[in-house]
């Protein structure tokens, strides 16, 4: 009688992990000691991009609190390059809130070109935004992409924030343990 709910456990854990919003996250906390060259800036930070599950739009949120270089003069996510280098601008922060803190939001088009800078859109997208988007998403999967804060206090960055991305979804979690428990009670089963 037991092994009846199995199928149906599963099959609701298939039907959850299916259906789940499968966007991808990537998250960075920000501050001067994360900048190239390091700096000693108490300002703190917290960025959090978001990037649809079809990959069409990527939402930006940044959180932000005492700059001490003055007001922001451009924020944006550089990419591609191993962590502790500095690279170009890949996307810039459209409209940054002009706040010594404050908090950011935008949606971007990652399949419009204007969203990328010249220099990331030729070298890293292959001069199509299907390629800029694609280099930026690996850029941000594999961990060689940051968000920063400049102001002219610090030309360079005032905060950064090396984006990492965020684990499976719990969903996805359920599924693999559902798949796992059948697996684990069919060979007990077979063992009887």
């Amino acid at each position: 009688m037991k092994y009846l709910r199995l199928p149906g456990l599963l099959a609701s854990t298939m039907f959850l992990a299916a259906n789940a919003h499968a966007d991808f996250i990537f998250t960075g906390s920000m501050a001067g000691t994360n900048e190239i060259p390091a700096n000693g800036s108490p300002a703190t930070g917290f960025t959090t991009v978001t990037i649809s599950d079809d990959r069409t739009l990527m939402t930006v949120h940044v959180d932000w609190s005492g700059l001490t270089g003055g007001l922001p003069s451009a924020a944006h996510i550089h990419c591609c390059i191993a962590p502790g280098t500095n690279v170009g601008v890949a996307v810039g922060f459209t409209s940054f809130t002009s706040a010594l803190s404050g908090s950011y939001d935008h949606v971007f088009n990652l399949l419009d070109s204007t969203i990328y800078t010249t220099g990331f859109l030729g070298t890293f997208g292959g001069g199509t935004a299907a390629g800029a988007r694609d280099a930026l998403f690996a850029g941000l999967t594999a961990r060689t992409a940051y968000s920063n804060i400049h102001n002219s206090t610090f030309g360079g960055g005032e905060i950064r924030a090396n984006l990492a991305p965020v684990p499976l979804p719990a969903a996805a979690w359920l599924l693999l343990g559902g798949i796992s428990a059948f697996g684990a009670m069919r060979r007990r089963r077979r063992a009887q």
